[in-house]
């Protein structure tokens, strides 16, 4: 369902159905966003994400949305001490589900934009030194 909602949102997209590989399909697919569902077998959502967010990450920012069915803050709070960047709730809107994917796109786009100018600017700066 939520590569039909993001079919033409984005250049390409790739699903992992299968939690145990969730890890290395991010790690492979090296993606600008990952969408999270907290109720999968073993490791299940929350883990993945602890998992996400304990390594460094050589991309920098990589936003990450979580989605559940359950409805309520424990579930919610939890996600976002962990590292979650925005929450969606079950049953989707196709339209809030673009928009905060939108959204979350034009963060790290900003962010990469800024990593390279600092990088740019550093590479200036040793050459001017020298």
């Amino acid at each position: 369902m939520l590569e039909t909602f993001l079919d033409g949102e984005a250049s390409s997209i790739r699903a992992e159905t299968r939690s145990k590989h969730a890890e290395a399909a991010i790690a492979e697919f090296d993606p600008d966003i990952v969408l999270l569902d907290l109720h999968m077998p073993e490791p299940d959502g929350m883990e993945i994400l602890r998992r996400i967010r304990s390594v460094d990450q050589h991309a920098g920012f990589l936003p990450v949305i979580v989605i559940t069915g359950e409805d309520n803050a424990a579930a919610r709070n939890s996600a976002l001490i962990l590292g979650a960047d925005d929450f969606l709730s079950k049953p989707l809107d196709r339209q809030e589900v673009v928009l905060r994917v939108r959204n979350l796109l034009r963060t790290r786009r900003l962010y990469v934009e800024l990593a390279n100018t600092n990088t740019a600017l550093k590479k200036r700066l040793g050459t001017a030194e020298t």
